[in-house]
This record gives C-alpha cells, structure tokens and sequence, in this order.
C-alpha cells in the first residue's frame, strides 16, 4: 500500500465523522483509528511494505506546532513524505543532489529518504531557486518534517 494513500485515509478520517476505518488490499492492511486528544490515535498495519513507517493521524498537526525552522522561511518547503533517514547525496562518495542557491526544476530529485532498507528520491514539487537545506545529512527525519525550502 502506497503512503499517499496512508495520506489520503488520514485526511478522509480526520475530516468525516468516522472514528475508526480499516482498508484491506491483498495481504496488506491499515486500521486507523480516531484516539482521545490526548495520546496519538493508535495505528496499526500488517503488511511488510514502508507504509508501516506512517505516523497516527494526531501526528500531522504536531509539526506545524514544533517546526521552527520552516516558520520564518518565505519558501515551499519540500517534506518528508515518510519516517527515515535524510541523505543529501545518492552515496557517500557523491556530491549533493542539491546545494543552497541551485536552481531546481519540478520533478528534479533534491534528497533521498531512507526507509525500511528502501531509498525513496524525494522530488521538488515546484520550479525555483534552493533557500535553505533544513536537515543535515544523515540525520533521522518524521513524516512531514521539512526538509528542503525551494523560492
């Protein structure tokens, strides 16, 4: 099961009624269930693809409250789409995808997320200029977290 689609059922839950949905594709399954505000709402998969690194759905408003870094910034910030690992560069030896003032096209690859063993290339949704790399390479990275600020 595709991430996006983690994504999608996240925001159809959060924005119905529903408390509580669970979505069976072949093998794979999702429950997400709507918690207390509390604690995070419980989220549970049995399939072995990297969907499994989706947060609860309580976690999507918690980085808007914690990311200070992407506040002051006038950019689009490309997100990490996933829980991993942030790598600048394809391999150690490499140089960067991308460098602060280079400038990117829409669908250029700007970083790798590793997860789960997989390298997932993170693309730029929009055409401009790079304002700022917010991560250091290496460093473990949330779902939505941003990551790139793209002007």
């Amino acid at each position: 099961m595709d991430i996006r689609k983690v994504k999608k059922l996240i925001e159809l839950l959060e924005a119905s009624d529903i408390a509580e949905i669970e979505i069976k594709e072949g093998e794979e399954s999702v429950r997400i269930s709507r918690g207390s505000s509390t604690a995070p709402a419980p989220v549970s998969y049995q399939a072995s693809a990297p969907v499994a690194a989706a947060p609860a759905p309580a976690a999507i408003s918690a980085p808007e409250a914690t990311t200070d870094e992407a506040s002051p910034s006038t950019g689009n910030a490309v997100k990490s789409p996933m829980v991993g690992t942030f790598y600048r560069s394809p391999s150690p030896s490499s140089p960067a995808f991308v460098e602060v003032g280079k400038h990117v096209k829409a669908g250029d690859v700007v970083c790798i997320v590793e997860a789960m063993k997989m390298m997932n290339q993170i693309e730029a949704d929009q055409s401009g200029v790079i304002e700022a790399i917010l991560v250091e390479d290496g460093e473990p990275v949330e779902f939505d977290q941003p990551l790139i600020t793209i002007v």
